[in-house]
């Protein structure tokens, strides 16, 4: 299986457990590695046979943009169920990071990444 990858895209969103990230949010980034047979594409070179990349990153967004959920494992979930929704994709990993999260101590980062196919 051939992979599109997508690294860094950004978004505001209102996902958290607590008020003041629901109330003034925060950025999320999301990765996400699409699995998809890239050859008839190639070797006709045309678009409508491959995934649109452009589209799927615009989708994430407002996936990320729209309603609120607690958890960012719940929010990865919405975002792989949107990338599959396209015909060719057959399996994407999606990794949400979280680099606002109120944690105490310092930190760099908190992701959740999850793997999902349509078998």
């Amino acid at each position: 299986m051939d992979r599109v990858a997508l690294r860094g895209l950004k978004a505001r969103g209102y996902h958290g457990v607590f008020p003041k990230e629901r109330e003034e949010g925060q950025t999320f980034i999301v990765d996400l590695v699409l699995g998809l047979d890239t050859r008839p594409a190639a070797a006709d070179d045309d678009l409508a046979k491959t995934v649109h990349y452009g589209i799927v990153a615009e989708e994430v967004v407002a996936v990320v943009q729209g309603d609120a959920v607690d958890l960012i494992e719940t929010l990865a979930e919405r975002i792989a169920q949107a990338c599959l929704k396209h015909e060719g994709v057959q399996e994407v990993e999606v990794c949400v990071h979280k680099p606002d999260a109120p944690i105490t101590v310092p930190f760099d980062d908190v992701t959740v990444t999850i793997t999902r196919s349509r078998v």
